[in-house]
């Protein structure tokens, strides 16, 4: 019974959006297992894969302005001053960029950075490339917000749909307000979101660092941080 307990306090509940998947994934197993029980068994675990990917864990928030909080799980693939999205209207000019990769084996809900009103919101139809190119900013189907804060900055999270991914679901509207952390949406499959910081503002993490969507601090509006140095090991 312990053992049971302990396995069922280390479960995520699922994402509802996943649940149409997970009875597609389950019948057809049924189905495989009737023609052929081998197939069977891989459509069970495929089904079980379709459980782990629609997970939505319950995160720790740090709370603090000035924070910016990963909107992503995933690795940290680059960090790079970019120019923003035209259709988010942040400006012509590069400003820092931080892209967090997430795998097929990431969770997919995505969070709100920081605290305030989503003040733009924009989809642009695109290709489908590798998530993890860099191309994949401007040519792949994307999903963009402008969360303006308190404070009166600005910051900008796409979400880019990647190689497998085939839908973006937004669980919020323009004119609404977020709490830091919040979920706003997700992105079925491998895919990738990049977050605009305004100009000026250092990363608080480093490429190939792991994040987790509304728990890791990737950036502090503050500037009280001078910057961090990192080592592999």
């Amino acid at each position: 019974m312990s053992v049971l307990v302990s396995i069922r306090s280390q479960m995520a509940p699922v994402h509802p959006e996943g649940y149409p998947f997970i009875g597609g994934f389950a019948l057809a197993s049924l189905v495989l297992m009737w023609l052929w029980s081998p197939l069977g068994w891989i459509g069970l675990a495929l089904t079980g894969w379709c459980f782990y990917f629609f997970r939505d864990p319950p995160r720790v928030t740090p709370l603090r302005e000035g924070l910016v909080i990963s909107p992503a799980d995933g690795r940290v693939s680059r960090i790079i001053n970019a120019v923003p999205p035209a259709e988010l209207d942040l400006g012509d000019r590069p400003v820092p960029r931080i892209s967090i990769f997430m795998s097929v084996f990431d969770c997919h809900v995505n969070r709100s950075p920081v605290a305030g009103r989503i003040a733009r919101m924009a989809y642009r139809p695109g290709a489908f490339v590798n998530a993890d190119l860099d191309k994949a900013s401007e040519g792949n189907e994307r999903n963009g917000l402008v969360i303006a804060t308190a404070s009166g900055a600005h910051i900008g999270v796409v979400q880019i749909a990647g190689l497998v991914a085939r839908r973006i679901v937004p669980f919020v509207k323009q004119g609404t307000s977020v709490a830091a952390g919040e979920r706003i949406g997700m992105i079925r499959f491998g895919s990738r979101v990049d977050v605009y910081l305004p100009e000026g503002m250092r990363a608080q993490v480093a490429e190939g660092q792991t994040a987790t969507a509304g728990e890791t601090i990737i950036a502090d509006l503050r500037g009280g941080d001078a910057g961090r140095s990192y080592r592999v090991g």
